[in-house]
């Protein structure tokens, strides 16, 4: 999934109180399906990680002190549209309640 998509999600990005018992019914077991969330929170990082750095193109250059000064205006943008979007252990969450993660327990 793109970063364009994951933003268009409308996902609650405040902090709530979670009923724990709804996330053991998929898998039996609540451990299991905090591993599998957090998981697919590290895919989704990686995909936004990798679809930003093919995105930006930095042009840095550095002043008199040593320090870069980073002044390409779509580099900015571009990490305000990445900014915007909910965090990855978010968007695993959501997927999980909607029932979009695809699993496969080991123990089978």
């Amino acid at each position: 999934m793109k970063a364009l998509e994951y933003k268009k999600l409308k996902i609650d990005l405040f902090a709530n109180t979670k009923d724990i018992r709804k996330y053991d019914k998929q898998t039996g077991n609540f451990y299991k399906s905090i591993v599998i969330m957090s998981k697919r929170a590290d895919q989704i990082a990686a995909e936004l990680k990798q679809e930003f750095q093919e995105n930006s193109h930095l042009s840095a250059t550095q002043d008199r002190s040593g320090e870069e000064v980073y002044e390409n205006r779509e580099q900015i943008e571009l990490s305000k549209l990445y900014e915007q979007i909910p965090k990855p252990t978010q968007l695993a969450i959501n997927e999980f309640e909607n029932d979009q993660i695809y699993f496969k327990d080991s123990d089978e």
